[in-house]
């Protein structure tokens, strides 16, 4: 009788070891599955809202393309974990029809290049290089996890760093000429300088970066012009000055 109960008693402690058991791998199943939600998630959210920043650079369907096709995968990946959650298939045909739109307009536009005009406001300024700099990594990360073609990811790059090397440059040159505008030669120059350093420091030289360097070379050898004659001014009034005080000092004593 008593193996009988001890044997029970094993039996249930078995039962109890087994049941906590599988109720604990249940839950870090659902632990992952909520993690892996989340990512997925943070992945569409951060997605759209390059999307949503993309209104502030000229139009760049190949880039939409991309953006669309990285949100559709995060939301098919949602369904796969959990199919029954409410709203994914919605989002995945959302995604769907973006995507198809946008790569039928890549395919009607092509390459071509679209004109860029920078906005006088610094805060778009500073917004548009944010959504450029998360761009370019979001397009490096797709194309080493192999979902964007090498070339594409080259040409987009290269059409973004352009934008973002002609945001700076004419930033500096805004400044400079506003320094120009009102006398302040030296920290004018300062500003030229760093464009034409940022021009020279670039890979990415064309015709845009050509013109800008011949510009500011120019500016620049204006205000060395000018700090050379105010200097000459500067020099002939002191020698003036000092003359007259020669004068003042030698001249003829009046007698009284």
């Amino acid at each position: 009788m008593i193996a009988i109960i001890i044997g029970l008693i094993v039996a249930l402690i078995i039962i109890v070891v087994v049941v906590s058991a599988i109720q604990q791998h249940k839950e870090k199943m659902e632990a992952e599955k909520r993690a892996q939600i989340t990512k997925q998630k943070a992945i569409i959210d951060e997605t759209e809202e390059l999307v949503m920043a993309m209104a502030l650079l000229p139009e760049n369907p190949r880039i939409i393309e991309v953006l669309s096709r990285r949100s559709l995968g995060a939301a098919k990946a949602i369904e796969q974990i959990m199919p029954e959650m409410k709203g994914v298939k919605g989002r995945i045909q959302e995604f769907e029809n973006r995507l198809k739109a946008s790569a039928d307009m890549a395919a009607n536009t092509g390459n071509k290049e679209q004109q860029f005009t920078l906005p006088d406001n610094e805060q778009q300024l500073v917004q548009i290089l944010q959504c450029i700099k998360k761009l370019r990594a979001t397009l490096k990360s797709e194309q080493n996890k192999g979902v964007l073609d090498a070339q594409v990811f080259m040409q987009e790059d290269l059409r973004l760093d352009s934008m973002q090397i002609k945001i700076n440059i004419e930033s500096l040159l805004k400044r400079g000429n506003a320094a120009y505008s009102k006398e302040m030669l030296g920290s004018a120059r300062q500003y030229y300088e760093k464009a034409l350093a940022s021009i020279d420091n670039t890979a990415n030289q064309n015709e845009y970066t050509q013109n800008k360097k011949a510009e500011i070379k120019q500016k620049l050898e204006e205000i060395t012009n000018e700090l050379k004659n105010t200097n000459a001014r500067d020099a002939e009034k002191k020698a003036k000055s000092e003359e007259d005080d020669l004068d003042l000092l030698f001249q003829p004593k009046k007698k009284w």
